[in-house]
């Protein structure tokens, strides 16, 4: 097993105010990983945008909890095994996840929780890309106003579940002039004989829900919405 783990801590002072950074970046080659990131604080990262953080291997488990605001993830998972909890509390903070299908795996099997309380958190993972993987359940729970969902899954069985509870029952405007919370969901590929699942529980808030499914066997959304100003569009086909 390879790993490579850089950790650098920044202060700096101006005008008698304080920075506070955590910066961790990880190049993992090897099976059977089991890693748990804890921070705690604000304008904290795990990878970029440039720089992603890469763990290759099978039967691997990667927890992360992050309490702050302005926090970053930008991971790429390269295996066929995966098992993840996230924890964020705090605001504006932002999670891009690849679980790839290159020649290192095909994240056959993912198992994800995802647990939020804040607001204006932004979430964009893909599952599988076009590797047609087994099976995919993804869970996540949201505590909090202005959060974006945007998720991608292909596989022969997928299964999302998102809980979004906003602290208004009337939509609210952001500065971007999104109402409330923007869920966008898509989940293709041949299906299985349990099809794919999408079941959405929002309560509050406000906002926008794009479903797209589709497969050559069963294909279920249930959609629950309690509150005012949604935009809801489902598109469904075989």
């Amino acid at each position: 097993m390879f790993i490579k783990v850089l950790k650098t801590l920044a202060i700096v002072l101006l005008f008698s105010s304080s920075s506070l950074a955590n910066e961790i970046y990880i190049e993992q080659i090897g099976d059977s990983l089991d890693l748990d990131i804890t921070q705690d604080g604000q304008d904290n990262q795990v990878g970029d945008s440039t720089t992603a953080m890469t763990l290759s291997g099978d039967d691997m488990t990667f927890s992360i909890t992050q309490t702050g605001s302005y926090n970053d993830i930008a991971a790429t998972i390269k295996g066929i095994n995966y098992t993840g909890t996230w924890s964020f509390t705090g605001d504006t903070n932002t999670v891009d996840l690849l679980c790839s299908s290159t020649t290192a795996g095909d994240c056959d099997t993912v198992t994800l929780n995802i647990t939020t309380t804040g607001d204006d958190n932004d979430y964009t993972f893909r599952i599988g890309e076009t590797s047609d993987s087994s099976s995919s359940t993804i869970a996540f729970t949201v505590t909090g106003d202005d959060n974006i969902i945007s998720s991608t899954i292909d596989g022969q069985s997928a299964a999302l579940t998102v809980d979004i509870d906003n602290s208004s029952s009337l939509a609210t405007t952001s500065a971007n002039s999104d109402s409330g919370v923007a869920v966008t969901t898509s989940q293709s590929g041949d299906g299985d004989v349990v099809g794919h699942t999408i079941i959405l529980d929002v309560t509050g808030g406000g906002g926008t829900v794009d479903v797209t499914q589709s497969g050559i066997y069963d294909n279920t959304v249930d959609l629950t919405i309690s509150g005012d100003s949604f935009d809801v569009d489902i598109t469904q086909s075989d």
